[in-house]
């Protein structure tokens, strides 16, 4: 009986194999692990908003490896969008720095409710979506 080598190159696919009792296993890797991008909160919304309602789309984007990359770009433009929205909204509803100096509790309160709204467009417009 001729005794099997150890180890083995195919050269139709290019794989090298090592001999594991008496089969052959390909020498497999795994490969680098893609970029990994910082995920915020509209990121990890829009996540599971995809993961709950759209099943197919969050499993194309795992599985294509642009998932992480694609949350990420989503979540800065959602900041963006956020920080933009809320500078629009103080400007129409007159909430100034004279008005924080003159009444820091009424400034809080219509800050707060700028911001709700803000949000809640942002939610609409790009998270849930």
């Amino acid at each position: 009986m001729n005794k099997l080598e150890n180890s083995i190159h195919d050269n139709a696919n290019g794989l090298d194999y090592t001999l594991v009792n008496d089969h052959y296993l390909p020498n497999l890797t795994a490969a680098a692990p893609a970029e990994q991008h910082p995920i915020g909160r509209w990121g990890r919304l829009h996540k599971k908003y995809l993961q709950e309602h759209h099943p197919i789309r969050y499993n194309q984007l795992l599985l294509s490896d642009e998932l992480s990359s694609y949350l990420a770009k989503l979540d800065k433009q959602a900041e963006e969008q956020l920080v933009l929205t809320v500078r629009q909204m103080q400007k129409a509803e007159d909430v100034t720095e004279d008005l924080k100096a003159a009444d820091q509790l009424e400034w809080v309160l219509r800050m707060n409710s700028i911001r709700n709204r803000a949000e809640e467009i942002i939610k609409s417009e790009l998270i849930f979506v």
